[in-house]
Order: structure tokens, then C-alpha cells, then sequence
């Protein structure tokens, strides 16, 4: 156990500090999405994509922290950016989904929090377009379910904006 103190200190020493640079780029994010009136579904976003930049940075100090060997952890890295590789390409529906949500978010007219009617023939959804996911889109309706559909598809469907003509 005493081998071990000093990166067990250095573990707690970290973790609090994640914890307390999570809250602080929180607010941050917060006071200036209020502050240029950016739509609270993006502050959320932000919020969620610095959350998972923070928890891979906190996960390589502990790593390094705990003595794994630079060589063992690029090895390791590089096996599973390969398996994902293969399975990206492997799967070209899920690229089309990543794309699709990356145009939706940053181009599309409809934001998170307006109201929308997909316009289709056999499946018309009206209500309120919830959350922008990796891969898919999430709409909660006026009856209140909530209806998940892949991005590629919504960016194929004839969508109405509420309010506009």
C-alpha cells in the first residue's frame, strides 16, 4: 500500500480537479451561450462534447499517473481506432448518420426546442424536436411520446417548421 500512496494521492489530487474544471467550463459555457443567445439544446451539446474531451484527458493522466508504458497505451489506442475504423467503413450507415447530424446541428433551419412536421405520406410526425443525438434525432410529440429517427432519414424528409410558411 505505501508503494502505491503517492499515485493514489495524485489520483484523488486529479479527479478533483476534473470535477472542478467540469464546473467551471460549465458555467463558462453557460454565461456565454446566454450571453450571445445561442439556443439552450446547443449549450447542452457543448456542454456534453467538452464533458467527453475532459473524461479522455482525465483518463490519459490517470494512465500515465499509474506507470502505463507509452508504447503498451499507443498500441492499445491504435487497435482500437483500427476496430473502429473497420467498423465505420464496414458500416457506411452510420457514417451517413454522423454527417447527417453534424449538417443538421450546424446548417439546418430547424433548431433543438422548435416546433416541426416531418411531411410524410404514409407517417406524418408533428412536435417538438428534442434532442440531436450522434445518430439520431429525437422528436417528442404534442401527445407526448418521443420518436427516435435515424439522421440520414430526417435529412430525406420534407420538414415543416411550425409558425413559418
Amino acid at each position: 500500500m505505501e508503494e502505491y500512496k503517492i499515485q493514489i494521492i495524485q489520483t484523488i489530487v486529479i479527479i478533483f480537479v476534473f470535477f472542478i474544471t467540469k464546473l467551471v467550463t460549465k458555467r463558462i459555457i453557460g454565461k456565454v451561450g446566454l450571453r450571445f443567445k445561442y439556443q439552450s439544446g446547443r449549450i447542452k451539446i457543448t456542454n456534453k462534447i467538452i464533458g467527453v474531451l475532459l473524461l479522455i484527458i482525465l483518463t490519459i493522466v490517470l494512465l500515465v499517473i499509474w506507470g502505463i508504458d507509452q508504447s503498451e497505451l499507443l498500441f492499445f489506442l491504435s487497435t482500437i481506432l483500427t476496430i473502429l475504423g473497420v467498423a465505420f467503413f464496414a458500416q457506411w450507415s452510420i457514417i451517413s448518420n454522423i454527417t447527417s447530424t453534424l449538417i443538421i446541428f450546424f446548417n439546418h433551419p430547424i433548431k433543438i426546442g422548435d416546433s416541426l412536421t416531418i411531411m410524410d405520406k404514409d407517417y406524418p410526425i408533428e412536435g417538438t424536436l428534442s434532442d440531436i443525438g450522434i445518430f439520431f434525432i429525437i422528436i417528442k410529440t404534442t401527445d407526448g411520446k418521443k420518436i427516435t429517427i435515424p439522421s440520414n432519414v430526417f435529412m430525406q424528409k420534407m420538414v415543416k417548421k411550425e409558425g413559418t410558411v
